[in-house]
């Protein structure tokens, strides 16, 4: 955005090296395709040299490998391309490679049912344990963004063909899996509540066999009769009612929202806003984990106490996703007010890392602070808002082919 490619492009090349070391915890080697969580540069003042050394899990707080990192670099690789017009870059052999690993991890043949992908406790953002393991939201949008990302980006050679057309089967798959098990409004949510159980059959409504007693209280009150959201998780038994940020918006930019869902999104938003923006945009999650569901779910995390960190507290850095999604959503005045919010307090505060609290109020109590990435998340959402063309960098607009034609069994309209 700030026309200087080439520092990206150095990112881009410099984090693809690191891809192709040995990864390994304990006796066990990762997949080739894992792009680390993190690096650090440690400087030889002897020999004058600078070395990169990568996580990959090994090092990280509960041993856990990053999924949305490589996810990141396709998404960030098509940035690129989208802004500058230099094809080079993504049609070096190295970078096919990167492109075509990440996703072999992904699209391997398994023992899945679902075309999501099956994930650990803190693979992403939520980097700590907080109940998201099994179909986390925010892995699928990213998920899908990357996989339409590298669909405009892997070259048709060789098996090239062959690896697009398990794209596109999956990215099918995909979209019609999250809009219709995911999607949650007002009339989904009586539907659910009125659920039979135990259904043996292919035309079973309830296919998940989600018991309507697990439905929390809160969620009741919380969604109002317009607006929806793609909820946090859908596994056997089990839907995770939660609001997470990233995953509803990356839904939205990567167009794995129909344009509806998208504007009911919206609406969510202006209707919650005390709920979901609060004093200080933006709540990661919502609600909060507390008391005894604290304990089991989190093991008791000193970290993830109630509101806080990643337990539906406040991280300014969502600004940027929640600025592009408003845009192309067609509702940057929401964008602009959150924005606004930011600006009383932010820089005053010293840029934190995040804030704790219902409303988001009180900077977070293990928060750093001049984190880079709440600067950068301010400054893309001003640059963007000033100048949205800058939003055909990461937004991706609907691909008509992807309606889905199934519905959601013979017996649904009944």
């Amino acid at each position: 955005m700030n026309g200087e490619p080439e520092i990206v492009k150095n990112f881009l090349l410099k984090t693809l090296r690191l891809q192709s070391i040995e990864k390994r915890i304990d006796c066990f080697t990762l997949g080739e395709g894992v792009m680390p969580a993190s690096f650090k540069v440690l400087h030889d003042p002897v020999r004058k040299t600078d070395t990169m050394i990568a996580d990959f899990g090994e090092s990280a707080i509960g041993r856990v490998a990053p999924v949305d990192s490589g996810f990141w670099w396709i998404i960030l690789l098509r940035a690129y391309t989208k802004s500058t017009g230099d094809h080079t870059l993504a049609d070096m052999p190295d970078c096919q490679r990167g492109m075509r690993l990440i996703l072999t991890l992904c699209l391997a043949d398994g023992f899945d049912t679902f075309p999501t992908l099956l994930c650990a406790d803190g693979c992403c953002m939520v980097d700590r344990r907080m109940g998201i393991y099994g179909y986390p939201i925010e892995i699928q949008s990213l998920f899908f963004m990357a996989l339409r990302s590298a669909k405009s980006l892997i070259k048709a050679e060789g098996d090239g063909k062959e690896f697009l057309e398990r794209i596109d089967k999956r990215l099918h798959a995909l979209s019609f899996h999250i809009r219709e098990y995911f999607w949650l409004d007002h009339q989904q949510l009586n539907n659910i509540y009125r659920f039979k159980t135990e259904e043996y059959s292919h035309t079973a409504v309830n296919k998940f066999n989600v018991i309507p007693d697990s439905i929390p209280d809160w969620i009741f009150d919380f969604l109002p009769l317009k607006g929806g959201f793609f909820i946090g998780n859908v596994s056997p038994a089990r839907m995770d009612f939660r609001w997470f940020a990233i995953g509803n918006f990356m839904a939205i930019l990567s167009s794995l929202a129909t344009s509806e869902q998208a504007s009911a999104i919206m609406d969510l938003l202006e209707a919650r806003w005390t709920e979901l923006v609060g004093d200080m945009p933006l709540k990661v999650s919502y609600p909060a984990m507390e008391g005894h569901e604290w304990r089991i779910v989190t093991g008791c995390d000193p970290k993830n106490t109630r509101w806080s960190y990643h337990n539906a507290g406040s991280w300014p850095v969502i600004l940027w996703m929640l600025t592009a999604a408003c845009i192309k959503a067609g509702r940057p005045q929401i964008a602009r007010r959150a924005i606004e919010q930011v600006e009383t307090r932010l820089a005053k505060d010293g840029w934190p890392e995040y804030y704790d609290g219902k409303l988001g109020r009180y900077v977070g109590k293990q928060a750093r602070k001049f984190q880079t990435w709440s600067i950068a998340g301010y400054l893309v959402a001003k640059m963007m808002l000033e100048d949205p063309s800058h939003l055909g960098m990461i937004g991706l607009e609907e691909d008509k082919k992807m309606k889905p034609s199934l519905t959601r069994s013979a017996s649904w309209t009944a």
